[in-house]
């Protein structure tokens, strides 16, 4: 069954600018830089733990150049990671030095939540946690916006989310596999969100192995979803779907994990390709932007 977070993926603009946010300003570290698979022309950056486990993972495509998106229903519209409670108000200082937008603290179900807005204005939200260390801990929650609620509600009681609690426009959800949360946004007059740069992709969900996730397959193939076939990403394997509401959403494997190509201590220093794209490197590294990756800021 799909259980908690496995990876959220986001469009990006410039591959510098995102990576100096993630990598340089959270300190989040560059897990794995590869390609995008189906246009390998373009920059994929994993970020997170640092060894990458599943739960951690923030993913981008940095297209550089977008037509224009909206943030609106049918999207992911934030995510979240749990930090120390002693850090939070650190975290915002920094943020403001720095030139970035903050929103908060607000109090969510009990908990302290600051936002602090990427260079696209993707909702990057810090959830004050009890007993997490210093630095970005795990992620915590995605937030979905939806116009109209059950449609969105009845699908996730079918992946075996349970409701946990709502207040005012907010309902979160929770998987009994999982300790991660989704949060969905009933907002009946919003527009319908449009793709592009600072937009999220889809939300990945971990599955047990390969066999739970042909399981899942055939379960939604019957409840009469389109499912992509198995996509084989390298680090793991996908199913990709769309909940009633259009979110985009991904069943993937733990394995077999970004470190078939690189050890621990050199991940995300260089260029990986998976096999079937490694004859063409001449050919698509003078391509992607050229990047270097920051230290993070003290």
């Amino acid at each position: 069954m799909p259980g908690g977070l496995h990876h959220v993926t986001a469009l990006a603009g410039p591959a510098q600018q995102n990576l100096d946010f993630y990598a340089g300003f959270l300190g989040l570290r560059l897990v794995k830089r590869t390609v995008n698979f189906d246009d390998p022309a373009t920059h994929h950056f994993y970020f997170g733990a640092r060894d990458g486990v599943p739960g951690t993972l923030v993913t981008f495509f940095p297209w550089g150049r977008f037509r224009p998106s909206r943030k609106g229903a049918g999207q992911a519209v934030a995510f979240a990671f749990r930090v120390a409670e002693s850090s939070l108000t650190d975290w915002r200082h920094r943020a403001s030095a720095a030139g970035f937008t903050t929103s908060g603290p607000e109090t969510r179900f009990g908990e302290t939540v600051s936002t602090i807005f990427d260079p696209d204005g993707i909702a990057v939200e810090l959830v004050a946690s009890p007993g997490e260390p210093e630095g970005l801990g795990p992620l915590h929650s995605v937030t979905l916006c939806q116009s109209a609620l059950e449609p969105t509600a009845d699908f996730l009681a079918f992946l075996g989310f349970q409701p946990l609690q709502h207040f005012g426009e907010r309902f979160r959800y929770q998987h009994p596999a999982g300790v991660s949360y989704l949060d969905v946004l009933h907002q009946p007059s919003a527009e319908r969100g449009k793709m592009g740069a600072g937009t999220i992709h889809h939300v990945a969900f971990a599955t047990l192995n390969e066999a739970s996730q042909l399981d899942w397959r055939a379960r939604l193939t019957g409840h009469g979803i389109r499912v992509s076939p198995v996509k084989d990403r390298n680090y793991f394997h996908s199913i990709y779907f769309r909940e009633p509401g259009g979110v985009l959403f991904e069943i993937a494997t733990p394995g077999p994990g970004f470190l078939i190509d690189e050890p621990l201590a050199e991940l995300g220093g260089r260029l990986c390709l998976p096999p079937w794209l490694e004859p063409a490197r001449g050919a698509l590294e003078p391509r992607l932007a050229r990047i270097h990756v920051p230290a993070a800021l003290p």
